[in-house]
């Protein structure tokens, strides 16, 4: 009898630490607030099913920074996405990965990632927890694998104490990876400038040139740079000259279409003033620059945006004084709380 009771007693001791487990991950993982800008439109991405906590943040932010999530160990995520430059790679005109080895496109920014329908230049991912896939399996940038980061953090017994708090099935698993990056990514949100400031009426202020710069970005820019995204997510050949070296076909590589040849995602002009080089591959370092290669730089081919070719006139008009104007306006979408947001930063 004395066994029975000790064998139930045993039996009762498991079951409560089991339910302990289940409850520690239920009080300390709070859902997190995310809340869409009023002058945002809706989340192109479904969040309802990986929903951030503040558990999956901590830990997808942790990941972002980690150089392990690399063959050599050495670079993050952050290494081509600094915060201080909207998550943008400074200074390089092509991203740089493992070996030095160089890349054949600049980095894009990572802001407002919920709000886009699909991911990178080429359009290559649609879903914001299965984009971190093409960096990590690259051969040029991390060129490592999921299995092998999973076997690398289970060896880690911070990592595998903090997926378990993050995850219900309280697994470090290639899922569980994708997804508290995902999080981490979602929250990345530009909202704040003082663009953003002035249309919603809470004290934003224009200098006359900045208003000027804004009509006339709405006259010439916005035909692409929609909604305060300042982006359609469309696919344009913006009349570059092909770099003959990279021979990068842009949204081709992804649809096998000859018409999409030369096509590349229209960038969000958030923080532009922050992510120079400019273009898919890097090539513009001013935004003097890219104004002047619109008004007398833009070159015919099969598949030129009918934007930039009305009436056989190619490019956009824009004077020297417009040009100057437009920059003054697309500097105040610089949000400086979104680049020294510290819960955004990770120390190593």
């Amino acid at each position: 009898m004395k066994n029975v009771l000790l064998a139930v007693l045993s039996f009762l001791l498991l079951l409560s630490c089991g339910n302990d487990d289940a409850d520690l991950y239920e009080e300390i993982n709070e859902q997190l607030e995310l809340n869409v800008p009023a002058n945002f439109p809706p989340m192109a991405q479904d969040i309802s099913y990986n929903y951030p906590t503040q558990k999956g943040f901590e830990l997808g932010r942790k990941l972002f920074y980690d150089g392990r999530l690399s063959a050599d160990n050495a670079i993050s995520c952050s290494f081509c996405h600094e915060q201080a430059t909207a998550f943008t790679h400074h200074g390089h005109q092509l991203s740089h990965g493992i070996n030095n080895l160089e890349g054949i496109r600049n980095a894009p920014a990572v802001q407002n990632m919920a709000f886009q329908s699909e991911y990178f230049y080429d359009g290559a991912s649609n879903s914001i927890e299965m984009l971190s896939i093409a960096p990590i399996h690259n051969p040029v940038e991390m060129n490592e694998t999921l299995e092998g980061i999973v076997a690398k953090l289970k060896q880690d017994k911070e990592y595998v104490r903090l997926f378990k708090q993050a995850f219900e099935d309280q697994q470090v698993s290639s899922g569980n990876v994708l997804k508290a990056l995902a999080q981490f990514m979602t929250m990345i949100v530009s909202a704040n400038s003082r663009y953003d400031k002035y249309v919603r009426n809470e004290g934003g202020v224009f200098s006359q040139q900045e208003l000027l710069g804004m009509q006339l970005f709405q006259q010439k820019c916005a035909s692409c740079h929609k909604t305060d995204l300042f982006t359609d997510s469309a696919f344009r050949n913006n009349g570059l000259p092909p770099n003959p070296n990279l021979n990068d076909k842009g949204r081709e590589v992804v649809t096998g279409f000859e018409t999409d040849r030369y096509k590349f995602k229209v960038p969000s002009l958030r923080n532009v003033a922050l992510t120079a080089p400019y273009m898919h591959d890097g090539r513009f370092g001013s935004l003097e620059s890219v104004l002047n290669h619109y008004s007398n730089g833009v070159r015919q081919n099969e598949t030129l945006d009918p934007i930039l070719n009305q009436n056989g006139t190619l490019g956009l008009s824009i004077t020297q004084e417009e040009k100057d104007a437009i920059i003054a306006f697309l500097k105040t979408l610089t949000d400086e709380e979104y680049i020294n947001n510290p819960l955004f930063y990770y120390k190593t």
